[in-house]
């Protein structure tokens, strides 16, 4: 067991982050966070050694928000939760440029830009700036490279820019 709990609190936050990202609610990261541990426990001997295990658990609770969209019909998205998320300012932690920005400018304004985005450029986005990974983070998580975050990263932020300049 002490393995299990040591394991739980080393990438606890980083799964609640990930989920966090892609949900904008704080209840249905938290919960999917727990169901993501147990399903985790569950397989462990599934985990082959081929990914890295943060890899492996943002995997699994990747499904398991599938799953809990499914079950509670909540759809990808949902525009009354990012709106909401903008409204309380949930997710802030340190100040970067991407949330000083988003200070500046109207928050609901700049989540449904982001809303527009391919669905590649806007997942890399949420986990940068509301999960505040790294990008070799994120390149874990898509399974894509860090570079490739980077430059999905950098084209979506020039997206955004574009978009908010022609709005002024």
């Amino acid at each position: 067991m002490k393995v299990t709990d040591e394991v739980y609190r080393e990438y606890s936050q980083m799964v609640y982050k990930y989920l966090f990202s892609l949900t904008g609610d704080a209840h249905v990261a938290e919960e999917v966070t727990q169901e993501t541990f147990y399903q985790a426990v569950r397989c462990a001997g599934r985990f082959d050694g081929s990914c890295r295990f943060s890899t492996w658990l943002c995997a699994i609770a990747k499904n398991q928000l599938n799953s809990y969209r499914r079950k509670h019909f909540v759809p990808f998205g949902d525009t009354e939760k990012t709106e909401a998320l903008a409204k309380t300012g949930a997710g802030k932690t340190d100040v970067t440029p991407e949330k000083t920005v988003l200070s500046e400018y109207g928050r609901v304004e700049i989540l449904r830009k982001l809303h527009q985005l391919d669905a590649a450029v806007r997942e890399v986005m949420y986990l940068r700036i509301f999960g505040d990974l790294s990008f070799a983070q994120i390149g874990e998580i898509t399974g894509r490279t860090e570079n490739w975050a980077r430059v999905t990263y950098y084209r979506g932020k020039e997206k955004l820019r574009k978009e908010l300049d022609g709005n002024e």
